[in-house]
């Protein structure tokens, strides 16, 4: 005889939920990879019912090449709309919008492990289809530039003219460039180092 077993409703993976509910309790965030429009979601998600537990600090790690800039936009922004104090930890490599989401946090509170790279770069977009569409494109690029440049400088100390130069080409910083720049606050190496 056949038995028949009720089929209970898909709870995920077990250990994947159990990471998730460690990473809430102790309140990080991760954002790797590119980000797109689904990171910045699950990110902004994750900040906002943060901010609802508590007002304790969140630890934002980022490693990531960049991608969709209005994404990074998202998450710049929420960084600095939530109550709770957010400190950026980049680790690997924090690049383009990588890093636009970094600089959300206060200078004071973006750390960073010792082997981490940073990269600044122009916004870049493909440029296609009637003239006219070509034009708007190009000229909204231009002011997504410029934005940039201002972004930066307030982030950085620097000047927009400055952020505008460097970032012609890719400009990379290593930790020690990077604090020098003003991108950066710390090094760290131990996490009781975060304050």
């Amino acid at each position: 005889m056949a038995q028949m077993f009720e089929k209970k409703p898909d709870q995920g993976d077990p250990i994947q939920s159990g990471i998730a509910e460690l990473l809430f309790k102790s309140r990080h965030v991760l954002i790797t990879g590119t980000i797109d429009d689904k990171l910045a979601r699950n990110t902004v998600a994750h900040l906002l019912a943060l901010a609802e537990d508590g007002d304790a600090p969140i630890n934002v790690f980022i490693s990531s090449p960049g991608g969709h800039v209005e994404s990074g936009d998202m998450v710049h922004d929420v960084i600095k709309f939530i109550k709770p104090e957010v400190r950026t930890i980049g680790s690997g490599w924090v690049a383009s919008a990588g890093a636009l989401i970094f600089v959300g946090a206060e200078r004071s509170n973006r750390f960073c492990l010792p082997n981490t790279r940073f990269l600044l770069h122009q916004p870049s977009g493909g440029v296609g289809g009637m003239v006219s569409d070509i034009g708007i494109q190009a000229r909204q690029l231009e002011l997504m530039r410029q934005r940039f440049d201002d972004l930066f400088a307030d982030a950085t100390g620097q000047t927009p003219e400055r952020i505008r130069h460097d970032t012609q080409r890719d400009f990379w910083l290593n930790t020690r460039e990077a604090i020098d720049y003003g991108l950066l606050g710390k090094v760290i190496s131990r996490a009781d180092e975060l304050s």
